[in-house]
């Protein structure tokens, strides 16, 4: 149950996510959330919208493991390590910021789950 509560958070935070990246990224909110200048974010919008629709496949994939209940186990724990592991990455190569907003959910996701809670 805290597994799966825990695993809605994380996919709620990945269409927050795909919103950011895919239709505010070039608005005074887009630029307050990435710490974007105007003409970066102008510049880059189409690169950002992509980004967004990857980070759209995570948490469809993190709803349909919820969806199949108890049989979406295994899907649930591949989608929120690829969570943990793109958040690795972007907390190393972006910011830190993205190991506690993408990174840590994911990975107390992954523990509630694999303990049965």
């Amino acid at each position: 149950m805290v597994g799966n509560i825990v695993t809605v958070l994380v996919a709620l935070i990945h269409c927050w996510i795909v919103y950011l990246e895919m239709v505010l990224w070039d608005t005074p909110r887009g630029h307050r959330a990435f710490n974007l200048k105007p003409d970066f974010a102008s510049a880059s919008k189409v690169l950002a919208a992509n980004q967004g629709l990857y980070n759209g496949f995570l948490a469809a994939g993190l709803i349909w493991g919820l969806y199949l209940g108890a049989g979406g186990f295994q899907i649930k724990i591949f989608f929120l390590l690829c969570v943990a592991i793109a958040g690795l990455y972007g907390a190393a190569t972006v910011g830190r910021k993205i190991l506690f907003i993408q990174t840590l959910p994911a990975v107390l996701a992954i523990i509630a789950l694999w303990l049965g809670l």
